[in-house]
């Protein structure tokens, strides 16, 4: 059924970060449109992104209508839009180097023949994934800064952006960078499809517990619609299987913003 008389809109549209390769995203996350299409009785699409900050600008600009966002990049579009809503969120599939349930956590990772411990990356080449990442950027940031009693770049002889976790953990494997910084679901995707084996890597820091990325809901979409969305994804999750094994994720999970509120102290300057 089509939402309520004051819904005018027509379609819907969905962004996602690039985590991994945007064409990849896009196939995988067919179930899930389909499922949308279906309950909603519309067009629903998915946008390419080229970046975080992409994917800010489209959910505050109303250029889409839900985002799947990095809890901080979340954050940075809740201070440009507070009407900006997280609705759910993926439970995750335990990992080698992630437990099952609501978390992750950020990793310094290094090859198993790399450095031994912290101190011998002084100096080194690390990777980070993207500015607006949450454990590719902010909570390394706040967190590894801290332990080291330095800025990355102080304590580092090279800090780079590569784009992705992905690209991170590419770059780390090929001996472009000496460490890299990503979200622990990504080194254990890593894992399950055959890239690397549990002791290709070595975990030289791990950061608190976060909770999982969020799907977000514009600030201009009507409330009735929104109730058809969570209906869709959290009351009624039928043919979405193939799309929760391609995530590593067991289903979904309603989330509100007090879940991801604690890493506003890590963000400020």
């Amino acid at each position: 059924m089509r939402a309520s008389a004051d819904c005018t809109q027509q379609s819907l549209r969905l962004a996602v970060i690039p985590k991994k390769e945007m064409a990849v995203l896009v196939n995988e996350y067919q179930p899930l449109l389909q499922r949308l299409r279906q309950e909603l009785s519309m067009p629903v699409e998915i946008v390419p992104m080229s970046s975080y900050e992409s994917v800010i600008d489209a959910i505050v600009s109303g250029g889409v209508d839900v985002a799947w966002m990095g809890p901080a990049s979340y954050l940075l579009a809740h201070q440009r839009d507070p009407n900006i809503e997280p609705f759910a969120s993926l439970t995750i599939d335990e990992g080698h180097f992630t437990p099952a349930g609501h978390h992750y956590q950020a990793l310094l990772l290094t090859r198993s023949d790399g450095p031994r411990d912290i101190s011998s990356l002084r100096g080194s080449r690390v990777a980070l994934s993207d500015p607006a990442s949450t454990s590719g950027s902010v909570v390394p940031n706040a967190q590894f800064s801290e332990i080291v009693a330095l800025p990355l770049p102080g304590f580092f002889g090279s800090v780079v952006y590569s784009g992705s976790h992905d690209k991170s953990l590419d770059a780390l494997l090929e001996r472009r960078v000496d460490a890299a910084f990503v979200a622990s679901v990504r080194a254990d995707a890593y894992v399950r499809e055959g890239t690397i084996t549990g002791d290709t890597l070595k975990v030289l820091w791990r950061s608190g517990p976060i909770f999982y990325d969020p799907y977000v809901f514009s600030g201009s979409l009507c409330s009735a619609l929104k109730d058809q969305i969570r209906t869709a994804m959290l009351a009624k999750p039928q043919g979405l299987d193939r799309f929760f094994t391609s995530q590593h994720a067991t289903g979904l999970a309603p989330v509100s913003h007090a879940d991801y509120a604690p890493l506003l102290q890590m963000m400020r300057p």
